[in-house]
């Protein structure tokens, strides 16, 4: 299939998904990487998110390290279904909404500070809806990436060191919350960053890498939107495992081509039977249909898959909201 996208829009899309470098002038070296200039990686860095390829370049923190995050669902009436699914994307909690083939129809990802924070976004979209919300929160993942190799099986599988959860201090909080939506496509963005936290560049770097070092960061990088490159079927294919076996059958579903997500989340009785989840992307629904009879018999288990139909939502996950810095540390860091 040919591409779509030149020679450098390809290698910047698919080369730079991940290992982003944590430098003062990053985009520089990408460039020198792939040979070509500075302002040649920004203008077609800003051209691919202007064209909805990309989301942002930033980091993709994981699941469980920082703040709280689940996955939810309700039922929505079909003739309230786009009413619902707006009243819950404006929650700046929500970063992924879509619209499922089940009679659970909306699916959405709602991330948060802490439980409480997260307990309270979802009881508020309750009451909003109208709508039962079933929350279905993370209990061990067996392959979380979404990166997408565009040259092969649209797959990478890269080992990330386990995190224990921890409290991010305040300094952290307002670093996170300015890093949410991705580096600023200029020079110097670290810098830019430090402008906006009270910090000096060289600070933003050291914690940007310490964090992915010890795994709170999952990747650092072009974050791509599947949709705009090409796979536009996709389906949540759920299994109900016996407790004892979930573990290695998810870690065999995880190595399956085409599985670009695989994890065991808590089930939400009598509602919601499921406990072992598989995303599996691809370019149509004849691409994703034989890896769904493929998962089912390697699980030995009957497959629910439910396919996206409407996207409503898609970012990055907010855990913080960004505030200003007070008026004497940016007058500091100015002066610095």
């Amino acid at each position: 299939m040919d591409s779509p996208y030149n020679s450098l829009e390809f290698a910047l899309l698919n080369d730079w998904q991940r290992d982003f470098p944590i430098v003062a002038r990053p985009f520089a070296t990408v460039g020198a990487k792939v040979g070509v200039g500075e302002a040649a990686v920004l203008a077609t860095l800003g051209r691919l998110n202007g064209r909805g390829a990309i989301s942002r370049v930033g980091a993709v923190f994981a699941p469980r390290r920082v703040g709280a995050s689940t996955l939810a669902a309700l039922a929505a009436p079909s003739e309230r279904l786009e009413e619902i699914a707006n009243l819950v994307s404006t929650h700046a909690e929500v970063n992924h909404n879509y619209q499922r083939e089940h009679a659970w129809n909306l699916w959405f990802v709602a991330t948060a500070a802490d439980r409480a924070a997260l307990a309270a976004t979802l009881a508020a979209i309750e009451a909003e809806t109208g709508c039962k919300v079933i929350s279905l929160p993370l209990e061990r993942e067996y392959h979380i990436d979404l990166g997408f190799d565009l040259g092969s099986a649209h797959k990478h599988r890269v080992q990330v060191p386990t995190a224990v959860a921890r409290v991010p201090d305040a300094d952290e909080k307002r670093l996170i919350a300015a890093l949410q939506d991705g580096l600023e496509l200029v020079t110097r963005p670290f810098a830019r960053l430090g402008e906006r936290v009270g910090m000096v560049e060289k600070e933003v770097m050291l914690r940007i890498s310490g964090w992915i070092d010890e795994g709170m960061i999952k990747r650092f990088g072009v974050v791509v939107r599947h949709h705009e490159l090409g796979y536009r079927a996709n389906a949540m294919v759920v299994f109900d495992v016996p407790d004892d076996e979930v573990d290695g059958i998810g870690r065999q579903l995880a190595a399956e081509a085409g599985v670009t997500l695989c994890y065991r989340r808590s089930r939400s009785l009598p509602h919601w039977c499921y406990n072992l989840y598989c995303m599996v992307h691809g370019r149509s629904r004849e691409d994703v249909q034989p890896v769904i009879v493929s998962l089912s018999r390697l699980a030995g288990l009957p497959a629910q898959a439910l396919f996206s139909t409407r996207r409503f939502k898609q970012c990055g996950a907010r855990y913080f909201a960004e505030v200003p810095l007070p008026n004497e540390k940016a007058e500091e860091l100015f002066n610095a």
